[in-house]
């Protein structure tokens, strides 16, 4: 898949749980897992832009693209 998700770098510089973001972004642990390992095919705005809030970053912080090898 061309669109690479970074959300547990930017968890990671923030030092934040995925239970914990998860709880103030009001989505499951699961679903933020689903999300964080890339197997989500697709995200709300509002998701995405409570996970930048809380994150305190900007969407191209979170997910990438990347043309596929052929």
């Amino acid at each position: 898949m061309p669109i690479i998700i970074n959300l547990d770098v930017e968890m990671a510089k923030k030092k934040i749980s995925l239970n914990e973001l998860s709880e103030k972004v009001g989505i499951t642990p699961a679903n933020l897992s689903i999300l964080k390992t890339g197997k989500a095919k697709a995200i709300r705005f509002s998701t995405l832009e409570a996970i930048c809030k809380e994150l305190d970053c900007q969407p191209g912080d979170i997910m990438e693209w990347r043309e596929e090898e052929k």
